[in-house]
């Protein structure tokens, strides 16, 4: 089976987090909103979630590869080079970091041809965690 690429990862993860406010959040507001009295800075820091969310939303939104011709077969081509960067790891321990720099970029590119299948419901997670954060600010 293949390894999911970064925007599987990327909606598994958002997955799990949702999962875990759905079950969660109504347990969890009472704690957050007394301990944003005794720590000061936790409203600050929600506050500031929901805008990493927001710029991921962003980020995600800008991202359209529909009009790249050939893009099926650059993913092919990224991931041959993924594997062999990934042997050539074991052999030249040294160049370990120089290869994980490489992989980084390839990894993003090799997930490019499936970005559009899970946009949708990466956009529609961030949109539902959102509104969970939103609901754990301090209320005034």
């Amino acid at each position: 089976m293949a390894e999911p690429n970064l925007y599987e990862q990327l909606k598994k993860v958002l997955e799990d987090f949702k999962k875990f406010l759905d079950e969660n959040v109504t347990k969890i507001r009472p704690a957050i909103q007394a301990l944003g009295v005794l720590i000061p800075p936790l409203p600050g820091l929600i506050d500031k979630l929901i805008a990493l969310m927001g710029t991921l939303k962003t980020e995600i939104q800008k991202l359209d590869v529909s009009s790249i011709p050939n893009l099926d077969e650059v993913s092919k081509f990224t991931a041959a080079i993924k594997t062999l960067l990934e042997t050539s790891k074991n052999l030249l321990p040294n160049e370990a970091p120089a290869i994980d720099e490489v992989l980084s970029v390839v990894n993003v590119v090799t997930g490019l041809p499936t970005l559009d299948t899970v946009k949708a419901d990466i956009l529609s997670l961030i949109d539902a965690i959102v509104v969970h954060l939103t609901s754990l600010k301090p209320t005034a």
